[in-house]
């Protein structure tokens, strides 16, 4: 391989066997680790405020209900918005100078969440900014994701992308696990280390990730690359906006991957406002089992086709909520947990088959357009590589609306209602249609005798 510089790696053809095992998969997979924990720090720290919300109260700030669902919600809004030119770095950057970008501007929110947390008497205006700045972390999913989808051959990216997503949203579950832990102890707090209500130390929220924000800069700089292969320009790639099937799979991907996010911000909230006397300590439990399903999506995708589970994956997720409505209606809290667990392995398998969909998707129409042998096959691959890259940003960022949807649907629903009802027939009705989307787009085979493009449908996108 010629390299123009010790960063950036050319002739890169992960398609080719002999290529792939003589170096590629070494080199793809040293990338996969660090892009893994880079996202991974980025989804903690996105997701912090779900856990920091839960304690302002006892830490004496005087925030209504509907204003801490706020302050939930407005990390996912920045986080969706921000997917948008972080989609299309990777291209125009490379993915070892963006993962290097992306890590070190998360020092913004954790130290700024450090200072103003101990601050009672902060204006909600000014701590809604502070938590807003927290959406910096989502943006990394989306260059993260695309920059991955170049290193690995089309018949490994359902569980390549899979691996790589559930890495980083297991963070949601880590920092929902180990932020309440890591509240009681003092000498996490570099400074200002003085014990807010019961004892706790809410400043180390933002301070806890100050050294493996420093490692994963650290590792990216020196053990990442940038493909040469995978540069194109913005205008290149803005040709997916163009594009119907990007927009019908971001409207499936707010269902799958929007739910997750979504509900791993409101669960800890949702638990504190509906089942006071329990801990928000189990709250991790979702958003864990959601990641760990996660790979189970690709890989299911990569042998029966992702359309496929991803439409009896919304059937399970319809199911799972009207669990979630009879439990919330009876105040049954066993039953509210189980089907809450039920509802977050369905948005995580919906992440990875939905993901996985979307390379096949526009692989098979370019190929449909430019040949499927020889040279034209080839350019048709490369080409398709970066539409598909971009779109999986671009899609991944309109997903990620649910991070902000969710969380304000209880919040509004809790403030009109008195309870979360009114907002969970809202997302039933939304998974009908996405189930209903995915039948028509890319199972349907016949109907009324008009037969769907051969490389979609049978295809087995």
């Amino acid at each position: 391989m010629r390299k123009r510089n010790s960063a950036w790696v050319s002739e890169w053809n992960p398609e080719d066997e002999r290529f792939w095992e003589s170096k590629g998969k070494f080199i793809a997979r040293r990338n996969l680790i660090w892009s893994i924990f880079a996202e991974h720090l980025g989804f903690s720290i996105w997701l912090v405020w779900s856990i920091v919300a839960t304690k302002l109260p006892q830490a004496g700030f005087h925030y209504t209900t509907d204003q801490l669902f706020q302050l939930v919600a407005v990390p996912g809004l920045l986080g969706s918005l921000i997917r948008f030119p972080y989609t299309f770095a990777v291209t125009t950057f490379g993915g070892r100078n963006w993962t290097i970008f992306s890590a070190a501007v998360l020092f913004i929110p954790t130290l700024a969440l450090a200072y103003f947390v101990t601050q009672p008497d902060t204006p909600f205006w000014l701590m809604l900014l502070v938590a807003a700045t927290a959406g910096l972390g989502g943006g990394n999913f989306a260059s993260s994701m695309a920059n991955i989808s170049f290193f690995y051959p089309d018949r490994m990216k359902g569980w390549a992308l899979g691996l790589n997503a559930a890495g980083g949203n297991i963070g949601v579950s880590g920092v929902q696990l180990l932020t309440p832990i890591l509240m009681g102890f003092g000498f996490v707090s570099l400074y200002m280390a003085t014990a807010q209500g019961s004892g706790f130390y809410l400043q180390n929220a933002g301070l806890m990730w100050l050294l493996p924000l420093t490692i994963a800069v650290v590792g990216a700089y020196f053990f990442m690359n940038n493909l040469t292969e995978a540069r194109s320009s913005f205008k290149d790639q803005l040709v997916i906006v163009r594009r119907k099937h990007t927009w019908v799979m971001s409207y499936l991907y707010i269902g799958t991957f929007g739910s997750f996010i979504g509900y791993s911000g409101a669960f800890p909230l949702l638990l504190k406002t509906q089942f006071p006397a329990v801990t928000v300590g189990i709250a991790f439990l979702g958003p864990l089992v959601g990641s760990l399903s996660r790979p189970l999506g690709g890989l299911l995708a990569d042998k029966i086709g992702g359309a496929r589970v991803t439409f009896w994956n919304f059937v399970a997720m319809s199911a799972a909520t009207i669990g979630v409505m009879y439990s919330v209606e009876t105040k049954d809290f066993y039953a509210f947990l189980a089907m809450f667990l039920v509802l977050f392995v369905t948005t995580g398998i919906g992440n990875g088959s939905t993901y996985r969909m979307i390379p096949s998707i526009f692989r098979q129409e370019k190929l449909r357009t430019t040949g499927s042998s020889g040279a034209a096959k080839t350019l048709a691959i490369k080409l398709a590589g970066i539409k598909g890259a971009a779109a999986l940003g671009f899609i991944g960022a309109i997903g990620a609306c649910g991070g902000y949807l969710i969380p304000r649907g209880f919040g509004a629903s809790i403030a009109a209602t008195g309870g979360p009802y009114l907002a969970l027939e809202v997302f039933l009705a939304f998974y009908v249609t996405c189930g209903a989307l995915t039948w028509w787009y890319y199972m349907r085979k016949s109907f009324l005798a008009e037969r769907l493009p051969s490389s979609l449908a049978e295809a087995r996108v």
